[in-house]
């Protein structure tokens, strides 16, 4: 047989890139740990389960139309997000999970040289891309666990093409207030797209928290992403959205995959939208509730563990603490040094839920003291 010569085939930043391994499905680590349950606790899904009006979707979705291709560019999902936002429905793009859209806005706009500008630990997924199509992620330290605006338009060159902005953050659950975005984007001026990637929008309660989509038409190099994976939990469907000025999101739409979101996603995704508001307020609702329970127990195990409750230690700033957040410091290979547990999945008035949160709680008890 031979030889294959993947030294010359495969371009040196891929060489560099490590790939990443997803963990194995619960089943086979159930098996490999000899237990009969399994809770991931660091995935933040709803575990409400998607709102009512998917469950009609998801029951009825007819046989005869597997085999039909999916409409090309989610053409009525994009007129249900127009009209709910009330912008145009050319000023969305849908794909494949917010991974999809990420890949389509750098592959849009970065060439060889060029840079994009986020935080150390934030949501992987901007580094990566970028790093594995060849440009370079300039990666700025968190301060107070939330992003460095000043640092990072000190890391923006003229090669910089896109900052990335998670607002809350994913994972350390820190926001940038209107007043900062305001005069991030101010200072920016037009110089680099900026992603403002609000996964978790729907979750956040607090006044001073600012809505990207506002920012749009007196910014035109703002882009917005959102996602139905985790408020309207259908991350097993994988569909999140963009949405830009029209100008801008035409020049994305040129390295757009098509025909990649399917139909179910499509139609579940848009019978998600017509909820009433009852949904998202009734899994606000469980959030807090999980907080009441989490908290009292995490004060009694202290060390290792540090909470995100809305509030900032003194000093730190105009930054404020997404609520339905928590952490639990652990040092990793990468990523954040810390995993996420969401306090939706800490809701005992939910059936059958207070095993599994005893479970949680009976584990940190024992972990106390060896994680530090």
């Amino acid at each position: 047989m031979p030889n294959l010569d993947l030294q010359q085939l495969v371009p040196a930043y891929i060489q560099a890139f490590e790939a990443y391994y997803p963990s194995r499905p619960d089943r086979d680590l159930m098996r490999t740990y000899g237990v009969n349950s399994l809770h991931r606790l660091n995935n933040n899904e709803n575990a409400l389960g998607p709102p009512p009006e998917v469950s009609g979707v998801v029951d009825e979705f007819p046989p005869k139309d597997v085999p039909v291709y999916p409409n090309g560019d989610c053409f009525h999902l994009r007129q249900a997000l127009a009209t709910r936002f009330g912008m145009d429905e050319e000023q969305f793009l849908v794909g494949n999970g917010s991974c999809e859209v990420i890949a389509s806005v750098i592959k849009a706009f970065c060439e060889e040289g060029d840079n994009i500008v986020t935080a150390d630990k934030t949501f992987a997924v901007y580094e990566w891309v970028a790093e594995f199509s060849g440009f370079e992620a300039r990666l700025i330290p968190l301060k107070d666990h939330a992003f460095d605006h000043r640092a990072m338009l000190d890391a923006v060159n003229e090669r910089t093409k896109i900052i990335f902005v998670c607002n809350p953050n994913n994972p350390t659950g820190t926001y940038w207030d209107r007043d900062t975005l305001t005069r991030f984007l101010d200072e920016v001026d037009n110089r680099a797209i900026v992603v403002i990637d609000e996964a978790y929008f729907e979750y956040v309660e607090k006044d001073d928290y600012p809505d990207g989509m506002e920012y749009i038409e007196q910014h035109p190099n703002v882009v917005v992403f959102r996602t139905f994976s985790k408020m309207y939990a259908l991350a097993a469907l994988r569909i999140g959205y963009l949405c830009g000025n029209r100008e801008v999101v035409d020049q994305i739409r040129k390295t757009h995959i098509v025909y990649s979101v399917n139909t179910l996603a499509q139609r579940s995704a848009a019978a998600a939208l017509s909820n009433d508001g009852s949904f998202i307020r009734a899994t606000r609702d469980m959030g807090s509730r999980g907080q009441g329970t989490f908290m009292p127990h995490v004060r009694r195990v202290g060390a290792g563990i540090r909470l995100q409750r809305g509030q900032l230690p003194d000093g730190a700033g105009s930054h404020a603490r997404h609520p339905h957040v928590s952490q639990a410091y652990e040092k990793g290979r990468h990523g954040p040094d810390h995993d996420r547990i969401p306090f939706s999945q800490l809701d005992t008035s939910k059936p059958g839920t207070t095993a599994r949160d005893g479970r949680l709680l009976l584990g940190l008890s024992r972990s106390n003291g060896r994680k530090q």
